[in-house]
């Protein structure tokens, strides 16, 4: 009998990924762009017009991916001048590094905007507190998946938990609503010092497709310092791994 099920467990092989810092991405997903100008940018300015978010500038020309539904509609439309790799590192500590240029050919992540204390009191172990302040459930169940048994990230100490006071800092997810705006203040406050707060989603960045909108109130943002941006529509969870495990000083880009 337990032969029989040895033989199944090894046919199945290893589903966890062994190391975390060594993942390449399938080419179908849409990661960092790559922009390429030309004489014509009439396929350009036509994409601009499709984007919902206004990601997309033609003068100059840039792609924000802290606004980006990574939909890939502008690399459709204008081909020869936009395309999406399967870079997956696109997280930084500044909210500027997420615009890309023609001359981008990476995310930078700007390591000295880092408080010493985060390396500090936290590259062994950091539990957060998400906070879903009206998102759409897309992003919230990719930072479920770090904690699966694919990527497990639990094994360099990163978890999430189910109380602020218990936690080091927080994730927030959505363009944050005016009714979460409160409930998100009470949570940060409630967590003790010094503590991270991280923006995960194109959504959180910058509000996304409801950043005009009455409903939203961002002043959260504006009030309080941003540890770490994480773009994505939704964010994978490679992107938050790989953002997480920098800011902590468990590597380096």
């Amino acid at each position: 009998m337990i032969f029989s099920k040895i033989k199944v467990l090894r046919s199945h092989g290893k589903q966890y990924i062994p190391d975390l810092n060594d993942v390449t991405l399938t080419e179908e997903f849409r990661g960092r762009p790559v922009l390429t100008p030309t004489d014509d940018m009439s396929d350009v300015e036509a994409a601009a017009t499709l984007c919902p978010t206004q990601a997309l500038s033609v003068a100059p020309f840039t792609l924000d991916l802290g606004r980006c539904l990574f939909c890939g509609e502008c690399a459709l439309r204008a081909p020869k001048n936009i395309r999406f790799t399967n870079d997956y590192k696109l997280g930084s500590t500044s909210r500027e590094a997420l615009v890309v240029t023609p001359q981008t050919e990476k995310i930078e992540f700007h390591p000295e905007n880092i408080r010493p204390e985060i390396p500090q009191l936290f590259s062994h172990a950091l539990k957060l507190r998400q906070v879903s302040a009206g998102g759409d459930a897309s992003v919230e169940m990719e930072l479920n998946a770090t904690g699966n048994v694919n990527f497990d990230f639990g094994r360099y100490g990163v978890e999430f938990t189910a109380s602020p006071r218990h936690s080091d800092g927080v994730v927030i997810t959505g363009p944050i609503s005016k009714n979460m705006a409160e409930p998100l203040d009470i949570c940060y406050k409630a967590i003790p010092d010094p503590k991270i707060v991280i923006v995960c989603g194109s959504e959180a960045c910058s509000g996304g497709l409801f950043s005009e909108s009455k409903a939203v109130d961002r002043s959260f943002i504006e009030n309080n310092r941003v540890d770490l941006w994480l773009p994505g529509a939704p964010t994978h969870p490679m992107t938050f791994i790989d953002g997480v495990m920098n800011i902590t000083g468990k590597k380096q880009r």
